[in-house]
């Protein structure tokens, strides 16, 4: 299957582990974006786009999932089924009806 995976904090990153390391396609990884983090305030990228960028996965990072670019980039992926772990966004409905089997949250 086809399967873009979202989420951003520690906590999801044994299940984007999991899907990476199943028979399953991980066609893109959707994140937060970048954020200040520490003392000196330097952007900092969340442990979910840590982990994609080791496995060579594109990473999505859009501040909202409501823009139709954002709708037209999950749907380019043609998913099958998304896996949300702590994203921190709400799916819109749009989102919801793009990958063929839903999404599982």
């Amino acid at each position: 299957m086809r399967i873009p995976g979202a989420g951003t904090p520690d906590f999801a990153v044994p299940s984007l582990q999991a899907l990476l390391n199943s028979a399953h396609e991980v066609v893109a990884v959707y994140t937060h974006p970048d954020r200040p983090a520490g003392r000196g305030r330097l952007q900092a990228a969340s442990p979910v786009k840590q982990l994609a960028v080791q496995h060579d996965t594109p990473v999505c990072q859009p501040d909202l999932l409501r823009t139709n670019a954002a709708q037209k980039q999950l749907a380019a992926w043609q998913p099958d089924l998304m896996i949300v772990v702590a994203y921190g966004l709400i799916l819109p409905p749009e989102v919801l009806a793009i990958p063929r089997l839903g999404c599982i949250n």
